[in-house]
């Protein structure tokens, strides 16, 4: 090998050497540090149905931040033992919130704020993703899920830092250390300013003077002990001419550990202000077998203070947190017994308990009852001799009740039941709900719901009441007679219920129908006194082409002879009013009834003008109206001034817009009058649940109506205008729209051909040569089925004859159409065996019952 060749491989191996180093550097930097993620949780004992509305919120809110969708996290939930009929109820709850879209709609990609458990120890790198914060946030989520430990919110709240602040003056008992930076302002007779370190063995040294120990003085004495030394250099301090100020410019770092059951132990460095509850912030707090109130704070092996978190928490004493010196250890010991509240307290969540706690101190804990708990009793849940007891604690017992390991206590909720409770309903003007006096009656709660309105049915009246087996009962009685005293009062009972109904409730809904030749026809509540001038001035008036003098009410006929041979099924009423509605006696006496109908008619040989557009080619192109019924297309275009030399005759096209079909007209209708009708019996309520259903069926009617696709009719227009008022001359209609284009060169080739193009028109070029300028037929042609749309919209299809294809011809704006062939499903090998057995076993069947009659 070449000394070049040898070269070339050092350079090889380098280089390989580069890569391997470079991706492990990386995924060094993108792997997850051992400690710094949570464990994960137990969620199999997960009840969703106690879960609150916060909860649930708040469980979403962080899925969220972790940068999952709510999919997803049923899959981390299933990971951690959650059963999946109680995902199936969480996911119902998320929807009932409405949380379920906004979740959705997150990223996927962890771009939230940094994690409770990742601040101290440095940011992610930059445009990378820290796997171990995207985890803490999903283990934050579920423990939204899971009964809460009273004081992890503490630690897991991004609102709250304890980070000490460097702003406040030097605190007066500051011991001073190893990097401490001390400014040391000389001003007077003399002005000079030093910034000095303290060095790692305890000292400053200031220029001129010697070395001065300072290490474990506090700020005070150092300050003595400088001014002390300046003096040798700086005469004019002693007779106060010159004048010394010493300020801490800088502080040091000071390192200290966390043991024991901490969420993340280890050793941090921290500011010389911080404080115990700085570290314990650091390090995430306690775990989920730490204890909340045993934490000691151990200087040079000897324990200088016990910490309670819950002092802080529920009293707000801080006495315990100590400011930390270098080499301190916190030790967060394992909890000894924890309990858990719940139900109506309003702090429900699992509490640690000290040796002697009792359950009145553990309702402390939890903030109290709130207004809707039962007070005087609490269930416990407790371990005894390898199984589950229940135990029933009464009020009284509250201060002497011990706490112990395990201990789940439950506040139940009042009952939603009332002691004295009746209530009065319908026809009075203060319905609602009453107390149960001693001896009250009806006539009693009627006055003390300040009387019957004018419109109480009082033939009869109800009782709703609830038996002593809880089995109701229904008591009616004479309303009139117990409130005229002709008939015996009645006593009222614990939740009766008392309904007094109202004689419009028991009765249809009155109403009167106007329809015809009126601005507004429509369906109007009865009014008494209504007469027929009154209904048609509600309507709007008459339009223009309404006839007064043939103005029709229908009425109902409520005793028409059933036996009779051809029996009456309205009354006709038929009246001749003036169109300015004064006053006509006829009308006037006249007086309309619940459930009449009337009809307004249309004068005869009234006509609305009907236009035709007529667009393309022609000396005068718009709309034009017909001037008499039977106008055809002819005459239009003879009004339009005839065809320009431009036009193209054979791709002229008639476009018609389809009329809407009687079925659909008439259920329109009827939608229309069913929603008039409900918005009576709403009271005119238009915003109704059932009229609001109505008008969206409606306005999908109409749309659906209005969204028909045109009629496109082609015509012969070459015919129409050689033989006006032919057979291919048809009679213009309300809408028509006559397109006439100037003359078309191409041809547009689609369906299944190799490259569908629009391509040239030539004339005389047949249906396959235009198909292979377009590539060619498809593999899955069906050729025999092609066909050609011409551009008045008629429609030539292929014919067979023999064995070939005769295609039709191609005319300029033709459309050519190659369909697919239809997919067919080929026989497998097995059903191909199987075809030609079954035909060999019958063809040999048929040869032997031959070969036997032979």
């Amino acid at each position: 090998m070449t000394a070049k060749n040898i070269r070339y491989c050092r350079l090889i191996r380098q280089y390989i050497c580069f890569i391997v180093l470079s991706l492990g550097l990386a995924v060094a930097l993108l792997q997850p540090a051992q400690g710094q993620t949570l464990p994960l949780q137990d969620l199999s004992e997960v009840n969703v149905d106690e879960l609150s509305d916060a909860q649930v919120r708040q469980f979403v809110m962080q899925a969220q931040e972790s940068g999952l969708s709510v999919q997803e996290l049923e899959q981390a939930a299933l990971q951690r033992g959650m059963p999946p009929g109680q995902i199936s109820k969480l996911r119902e709850r998320i929807d009932q919130l409405g949380l379920a879209a906004a979740s959705a709609s997150r990223s996927k990609t962890d771009t939230g704020p940094a994690t409770e458990f990742s601040r101290g120890f440095g940011q992610d790198t930059a445009g990378y993703t820290n796997p171990a914060s995207r985890f803490n946030r999903i283990a934050l989520a579920f423990r939204n899920l899971t009964p809460e430990i009273f004081g992890q919110q503490l630690f897991n709240n991004p609102n709250l830092t304890f980070a000490p602040d460097l702003n406040l003056p030097t605190p007066a008992g500051y011991q001073l250390g190893p990097g401490d930076e001390l400014n040391i302002d000389i001003y007077g007779y003399s002005d000079v300013t030093h910034q000095v370190r303290v060095s790692p063995d305890g000292f400053i040294r200031i220029p001129n003077l010697g070395p001065i120990q300072v290490n474990g003085l506090s700020i005070e004495e150092a300050r003595s002990r400088i001014r002390t030394q300046l003096t040798k250099i700086y005469g004019s301090i002693r007779s106060g001419e010159t004048s010394v100020q010493i300020t801490l410019s800088d502080i040091r770092s000071i390192r200290v550990t966390i043991i024991g059951e901490a969420n993340l132990p280890g050793t941090y460095t921290i500011s010389s202000l911080a404080t115990a509850f700085n570290a314990l912030y650091a390090s995430g707090g306690p775990n989920e077998s730490g204890s909340f109130r045993d934490i000691e704070v151990i200087r040079n092996n000897e324990v200088i203070a016990h910490i309670d978190i819950y002092d802080f928490l529920i009293r707000g004493a801080n006495a315990a947190n100590v400011r930390l010196q270098d080499q301190d250890v916190i030790k967060i010991n394992p909890y000894q017994t924890r309990v858990q509240i719940k139900g109506e307290v309003k702090r429900p969540a699992i509490f640690e308990a000290l040796p002697g706690e009792t359950l009145a101190r553990l309702l402390e804990f939890a903030g109290g009852f709130t207004q809707d708990a039962y007070t005087g009793r609490i269930v416990v849940v407790r371990n005894a001799n390898g199984q589950k007891s229940i135990a029933d604690v009464a009020a009284g017992q509250y201060d002497s009740f011990e706490l112990q390991l395990g201990d789940v206590y439950t506040v139940d909720e009042i009952l939603d039941r009332y002691t004295n409770r009746i209530q009065i309903t319908g026809a009075v003007f203060r319905p609602g709900t009453y107390a149960l006096e001693p001896g009250i009656t009806v006539k009693q709660l009627i006055e003390k719901a300040a009387g019957l309105r004018e419109d109480a049915f009082l033939n009869r009246a109800n009782i709703y009441r609830v038996g002593e087996n809880l089995e109701p009962r229904l008591l009616s009685f004479d309303l009139g007679g117990v409130m005229s005293g002709s008939a015996a009062d009645i006593p009222l009972q614990r939740e009766d219920s008392l309904h007094i109904a109202s004689r419009f409730d028991l009765r249809e809904e009155y109403h009167v129908i106007i329809s015809g030749a009126v601005q507004q026809p429509d369906t109007f509540a009865y009014s008494g006194n209504m007469n027929l001038e009154a209904l048609i001035v509600m309507a709007g008036g008459f339009t223009e082409a309404a006839t007064p003098n043939r103005v029709e009410i229908s009425r109902r006929v409520r005793n028409a002879d059933p036996e009779a041979a051809n029996p009456a099924t309205a009354q006709i009423y038929s009246f001749d009013i003036n169109r300015d509605l004064s006053s006509s006696p006829e009308a006037a006496d006249f007086a309309l009834q619940p459930f009449d109908q009337v009809f307004v008619r249309v004068e005869p040989g009234y006509e609305v003008q009907k236009n035709i557009s007529v667009e393309g080619e022609v000396l005068y192109p718009g709309t034009y109206s017909t001037a008499n019924k039977n106008d055809r297309i002819s005459d239009i275009i003879e009004r339009a001034g005839g065809l320009l030399p431009d036009a193209y005759v054979e791709g002229a096209v008639l476009i018609r817009k389809e009329e809407m079909d009687v079925e659909a007209k008439l259920e329109l209708e009827e939608l229309k009058a069913k929603q008039r009708q409900n918005q009576l019996a709403a009271g005119g309520a238009a915003g109704s649940l059932d009229t609001s259903k109505d008008q969206l069926m409606i306005d999908s009617l109409e749309q659906a109506i209005a969204s028909k696709r045109p009629n496109l009719v082609n015509i012969d227009l070459e015919a129409i205008l050689e033989s006006p008022g032919s057979k291919h001359d048809l009679i213009a209609q309300e809408g028509d729209v006559i397109r006439i284009p100037r003359l078309l060169q191409t041809v547009k080739v689609g369906g299944e051909v190799l490259y569908p193009k629009t391509v040239r028109f030539e004339k005389g070029i047949s249906f396959k040569r235009y198909v292979s300028q377009a590539g060619g037929f498809g593999q899955d042609a069906l050729k025999r089925r092609a066909y050609v749309v011409y551009a008045n919209g008629g429609v030539r299809s292929t014919r067979k004859f023999l064995f070939f294809n005769n295609y039709p011809k191609v005319k300029p704006g033709s459309e050519l159409v190659v369909p697919l062939k239809a997919e067919t499903n080929k026989l497998s090998a097995q059903e191909v065996v199987g075809i030609t057995s079954g035909v060999a076993s019958l063809t040999a069947l048929i040869i032997t019952i031959v070969n036997s009659i032979k």
